[in-house]
């Protein structure tokens, strides 16, 4: 029988809480962010899809620094994406000066799978380097 050990998908970072706390206060900022009125944009058109791109971009890159495994970065990344779905809904539902944009769910969603995407480059372990990671044979 396999029995489930929490924290395993995570790598072995020395800090470990830091981070994941540091990923946690990113979304919420974002849910924040999303719900308030929005902030001045530069002047062209659908210029708030590249901070839509950015910001959940941003925030799959972070999972892929947090995790290890496949199947928590596939977990992480799907949230994200039910994330920026349920926000543009909110937006609509919730808020008098935004409204729902399946644009900005659809710039959300490639800005995951850019994110995740870093998992395939040689930057996927940046922060357990400068965190000075644990050795994974301990």
């Amino acid at each position: 029988m396999i029995r489930y050990r929490p924290g395993r998908s995570l790598k072995p970072f020395r800090h470990t809480w830091l981070w994941c706390l540091l990923w946690c206060l990113g979304i919420a900022g974002l849910v924040v962010l999303s719900l308030m009125p929005g902030p001045p944009m530069p002047d062209f058109e659908d210029s708030d899809k590249v901070g839509h791109f950015l910001a959940y971009g941003l925030l799959a890159a972070g999972a892929v620094q947090l995790y290890g495994r496949w199947s928590a970065l596939l977990g992480a990344g799907i949230a994200l994406v039910l994330l920026g779905i349920g926000l543009e809904y909110a937006q609509g539902a919730f808020t008098d000066d935004r409204v729902l944009d399946a644009r900005d769910a659809l710039a959300n969603t490639i800005g995951v799978i850019a994110g995740l995407a870093t998992q395939l480059t040689p930057l996927r372990d940046l922060l357990l380097r400068l965190d000075g990671g644990r050795d994974r044979r301990r």
